[in-house]
């Protein structure tokens, strides 16, 4: 058996809140509540448990989804339709952009928890820069 991720566990104020925003954005389903965990699994098997826990213990991280040229044209357009701000850049330096690195289309926006969330059209390093 090849190694793959399987799930993570992605820590929120509101879990349930934080796997609706991030299941509407990437077009995706909301699973059944499981224990402490809400649960919102990608096509490629791996599954983001949310959980909530309390605000100031919850430490930033960076989620970054690799999704067709269809399926961004989609995300963003429920981005900008919720007024989701977003950028270019993950430091928040051009907002109200997208960028075009390795070949394809990004962008960048913040959960309801903070977290970093990415929306990328090709894998990093796939293109010369």
């Amino acid at each position: 058996m090849s190694v793959e991720l399987n799930h993570t566990i992605v820590h929120a104020e509101d879990h349930h809140e934080s796997a609706r925003f991030l299941a509407h954005v990437l077009g995706l389903e909301v699973g059944a509540e499981w224990g402490p965990f809400v649960p919102v699994v990608t096509s490629n098997g791996v599954t983001l448990d949310f959980a909530s826990v309390p605000a100031g213990s919850i430490v930033t991280q960076h989620y970054a989804f690799l999704v067709s040229d269809d399926e961004f044209d989609a995300a963003f357009d429920r981005i900008r339709q919720a007024g989701i701000t977003y950028f270019a850049d993950p430091h928040g330096r051009q907002p109200g952009e997208i960028n075009h690195h390795h070949g394809g289309r990004g962008v960048y926006f913040l959960d309801p928890a903070g977290h970093g969330m990415e929306i990328i059209t090709r894998p990093y390093g796939s293109h010369p820069q």
